[in-house]
């Protein structure tokens, strides 16, 4: 029997799920992938963030995913306007703080400028990324949510609230004094990079898929 010809909107339907399960893969793998990589190349000890990163052998990795997120994400169309824009938004900050590097140890001024726009980036996109899991993630069609769809809104609405605290609990330990040998920032941005990438890896339904026949689009995912 010849295979049945894939329709126009499963293809459609599969790639929107292939782009957000990209964007949760690499989301998932790039803190491991930088605190790992960096370990073996340049040596034991951790850096006190992720941005860090961008100073040791392993800056293409950190450069290369979130330029790879922000290209993904200006490709991913979601319903309304609103996802669009949000998309959008989130990709120029995931490019933006991947070309405008943290402040090194010894800046100057124009590494200051290059620091704060860095900043401003980032907490553009994890902000942005916040939003998607509160308010756009969770969202349902006309039907009833499915047993699956509540699951995953609480996936949701968990990884939403950890980004959150996590960009909150790195303003309190900047301002409140921490042992350096801690590494709040660190640990505080990797749990915001796993929650955002486990997120979306629920969104390409990688986790807690609806069973649906193969040519029905998943209205509710």
């Amino acid at each position: 029997m010849t295979p049945a010809t894939p329709s126009p909107q499963s293809t459609l339907v599969h790639s929107y799920l292939f782009l957000r399960r990209a964007i949760g893969v690499i989301g998932l793998a790039l803190p491991v992938v930088l605190i790992l990589g960096k370990i073996a190349v340049d040596g034991s000890g951790l850096l006190n963030s992720i941005s860090g990163y961008y100073y040791t052998s392993v800056r293409d990795v950190f450069v290369g995913s979130m330029c790879a997120v922000g290209v993904f994400l200006l490709s991913y169309h979601g319903y309304t306007r609103l996802d669009d824009v949000a998309g959008n938004l989130a990709a120029g900050a995931a490019i933006g703080l991947a070309v405008c590097p943290t402040t090194p140890a010894n800046p100057t001024s124009t590494d200051r400028t290059l620091g704060v726009l860095h900043l401003v980036f980032a907490s553009v996109f994890f902000l942005a990324l916040a939003f998607f899991c509160l308010f756009l993630f969770t969202r349902s069609g006309s039907a009833e949510p499915t047993p699956r769809k509540v699951d995953r809104n609480r996936v949701y609405v968990a990884c939403g609230v950890v980004i959150l605290a996590s960009l909150a609990l790195i303003v309190v330990t900047s301002l409140v004094p921490v042992a350096a040998s801690l590494h709040p920032a660190l640990w505080l941005e990797t749990a915001a990079i796993l929650a955002f990438g486990l997120a979306w890896l629920t969104k390409g339904e990688a986790i807690l898929a609806d069973v649906v026949p193969a040519e029905v689009s998943p209205a509710v995912a």
